[in-house]
């Protein structure tokens, strides 16, 4: 039975007056890729910054309902927001390497958490790298500008990046879009071996990803979650006309 490690019960959300989230209530399961599609400006990617609280740093945003981790509310007052993006890590759309080293991107949040011994930070970089797939990619150029690689190998690394504090989710806004196919197919390939060990959210326009790699599909449509389920069920048989619609291509 699979369990549930972050839930979402009747989330709406408010720029000032415009209500842009209308009541979602979803699970997110351990060891799955859950992915969330629909049209542009539908909430898929609001929703996803509600699960870490990013959406705190947008002014005149109202949040009700709740969000749990673990079964603790993340919108608790005791809540510390530091802690709780490290448990759940964040991926964006475009690459987003610090101008820094390759090593120096890696061990940015240890060292901020205060770790400064040199064998564990090599060994966090080694690993994370690793998981992230680029490793063999760097190894042998660790202290040259992580801008400098291509946009699949800056995204790995922002991969890396985020295993490095050892999260518990990672979530991912459309994390391929700024790709080229060969890159894309790459960072498909790395979250399919996360999913081992780590939860994860994708965002994406692509019904070919979300169909290629996810266990779960929600369907987000005009601010509400109109369906979730099994990803092979939802595209062979949807349960509802707009899902069917939407993968289909009618609109979107």
């Amino acid at each position: 039975m699979t369990k549930p490690v972050m839930t979402a019960q009747d989330v709406h959300l408010f720029y000032g007056k415009k209500e842009a989230l209308k009541g979602i209530t979803m699970a997110i399961n351990w060891h799955q890729i859950t992915a969330m599609i629909g049209p542009s400006g539908c909430g898929k990617s609001t929703f996803l910054r509600t699960l870490n609280r990013m959406n705190d740093l947008i002014p005149e945003v109202t949040i009700t309902g709740n969000v749990s981790l673990e079964g603790q509310n993340i919108y608790a007052p005791s809540m510390d927001t530091v802690q709780l993006r490290k448990k759940v890590g964040m991926v964006f759309q475009q690459p987003n390497p610090f101008p820094f080293s390759i090593y120096d991107n890696v061990v940015y949040g240890l060292r901020i958490a205060g770790i400064h011994d040199r064998l564990k930070l090599d060994e966090a970089v080694e690993t994370s790298l690793r998981a992230a797939a680029v490793w063999d990619d760097v190894k042998d150029k660790l202290d040259q500008s992580a801008l400098a690689l291509s946009g699949g190998q800056q995204q790995r690394v922002c991969i890396a990046r985020v295993i490095a504090v050892h999260p518990e989710v990672i979530l991912l806004d459309e994390p391929t879009s700024a790709l080229d196919p060969i890159s894309a197919t790459k960072v498909e390939n790395t979250l399919l071996e996360l999913r081992e060990q780590y939860t994860i959210v994708i965002v994406t326009h692509s019904m070919h990803q979300a169909s290629r790699i996810s266990d779960q599909t929600a369907f987000f449509y005009q601010g509400e979650l109109i369906e979730m389920d099994n990803t092979k069920k939802m595209f062979m048989n949807p349960a509802d006309q707009k899902t069917e619609d939407y993968i289909s291509g009618r609109f979107g």
